[in-house]
């Protein structure tokens, strides 16, 4: 292990190490490996950052689930979802990955590529995952990789991307077959108000069922929206030969962020749309965040719902992953771009070699610098 180039730095009270080219500036928890805060550079002037922190992360408060702890950004969850309890296992919220402390392997340079490898043993069920982010001069990107070994059996899957509150987002994905509110009580259940309507299925985020007649329908594109509640959807994406997109447009700062993966590997992306709805300790009704999961999984139920027959996986989209101890990969893409003024929400990206164009439904264009095929092969080059 080569820990002569180990930095940490304590950031929103989490030690963090952290990594940056003139392009990107991006911080990595130690506990749970929660990425944020993230600078990137898009030639706006000032560096914009997309991502949420937790507005408790001075406070010293005992929290039972390790994932509230440095609760930030983004965090790859092993198995992903709240209730991970199965053939005698035991995970936290999220997994282990999510929660437990990472170890520096090494921070290397080489080229114009900067690359940061951490590593963790898991003990809940037998194996282990080593994660390597990566910067590349020039891109205003982050590629990050999960490199599971030693696992086997089902388990739920994927990235925790969550965007800040505060500022104003347009939403959108490559095409879906469908999306479904979360399941659950309506109204109010676990200190929680709920107003999409618990179950239902939708064609289209511009159109998700509530649980009013007036309106009958909200606009999940955009946020934050519903004050007062916290809302769970997910969509599920249709077979794709290109990388498959989410994409959240702020158009007052001049950005859009971004979210590239394989459908393979994450065929859904998880809606959780917190706009102070939750009442109970650590939430306090003061926390505003919109998560954008791209996951294998069953929503945010975890292992146990994930791994068996459900509505979803009944039509034909998997909620979990099967392993074998072989090795198995997570590859993924977030990044950002600048916006042209006018640019309103993405409506189509084009993937053509080392560049991606993102088209607003006002017809104004966007590019950036993208490696795409890493969701695909793992290699930045």
């Amino acid at each position: 292990m080569n820990a002569a180039n180990e930095q940490v730095n304590v950031i929103y009270n989490q030690a963090s190490w952290v990594m940056e080219n003139e392009s990107v500036r991006a911080a990595i928890t130690r506990l749970g490996g929660h990425m944020a805060p993230v600078s990137f550079d898009v030639g706006t002037g000032r560096a914009v950052e997309p991502y949420f922190i937790n507005p408790w992360h001075n406070e010293g408060l005992a929290l039972g689930e390790p994932v509230l702890v440095p609760l930030r950004g983004d965090f790859f969850c092993l198995p992903f979802g709240e209730v991970n309890t199965a053939g005698g296992e035991f995970h936290h919220v999220h997994g282990e990955t999510a929660g437990k402390k990472w170890q520096f392997h090494s921070l290397v340079e080489e080229g114009a590529t900067l690359t940061l490898t951490l590593a963790m043993d898991l003990k809940a069920r037998a194996g282990s995952v080593t994660k390597r982010t990566q910067l590349v001069k020039g891109h205003t990107a982050v590629y990050q990789q999960h490199h599971i070994e030693g696992f086997t059996g089902k388990t739920s899957l994927g990235h925790h991307a969550t965007l800040t509150g505060s500022k104003n987002w347009r939403i959108s994905t490559a095409p879906i077959h469908f999306g479904r509110v979360g399941t659950g009580a309506p109204l109010y259940a676990n200190e929680e108000y709920i107003s999409l309507e618990p179950g239902a299925w939708f064609e289209s985020l511009e159109e998700v069922p509530t649980v009013w007649k007036d309106p009958e329908t909200s606009d999940c594109t955009v946020f934050p929206a519903r004050e007062g509640f916290v809302d769970i959807a997910q969509v599920y994406f249709e077979p794709s030969e290109e990388p498959v997109w989410t994409c959240a447009v702020c158009a007052e700062e001049g950005f859009l962020w971004y979210s590239l993966k394989n459908r393979a590997v994450q065929p859904s992306m998880v809606l959780w749309m917190e706009n102070h709805g939750r009442h109970g300790a650590p939430w306090n009704s003061r926390n505003a965040c919109i998560g954008l999961e791209d996951v294998c999984g069953y929503f945010a139920k975890g292992l146990n719902e994930s791994i068996a027959e459900n509505d979803v996986n009944a039509r034909g989209i998997p909620t979990c992953h099967t392993f074998d101890g072989v090795g198995f990969d997570v590859n993924y893409i977030q990044g950002a771009a600048r916006i042209p003024q006018g640019f309103d929400r993405v409506k189509t990206v084009v993937f053509d070699e080392g560049m991606v164009t993102f088209i607003s439904d006002s017809d104004k264009v966007a590019t950036a610098a993208v490696a795409h095929e890493f969701v695909f092969s793992g290699e930045v080059g």
